[in-house]
């Protein structure tokens, strides 16, 4: 099991109720759409996240990260709504 810190940032954070966690991945779990479904399956309150269509982006180790980007043990994942600027 590889074991990550994942950070929460703005809503997602106030949805949760926590703003990180030190967590062990199931060994299947092996890139960000992995870390997403594993997320959803183990809370429910980021399974409401995702049902209600709301979206969320990811970055690992402080870079934006897509659905294929590997993940590994020692790895910080940070989920956060997507950003706009003006």
């Amino acid at each position: 099991m590889a074991s990550v810190q994942l950070l929460y940032f703005a809503w997602v954070r106030d949805r949760l109720g926590r703003a990180g966690e030190r967590a062990s991945l199931p060994p299947e779990v092996r890139d960000v759409r992995g870390v997403l479904a594993w997320l959803q399956a183990r809370d429910q309150a980021f399974a409401a996240i995702v049902a209600e269509g709301r979206p969320v982006r990811i970055a690992v180790n402080q870079e934006f990260a897509g659905p294929d980007h590997p993940v590994a043990a020692g790895d910080e994942i940070a989920v956060f709504p997507p950003v706009t600027g003006g």
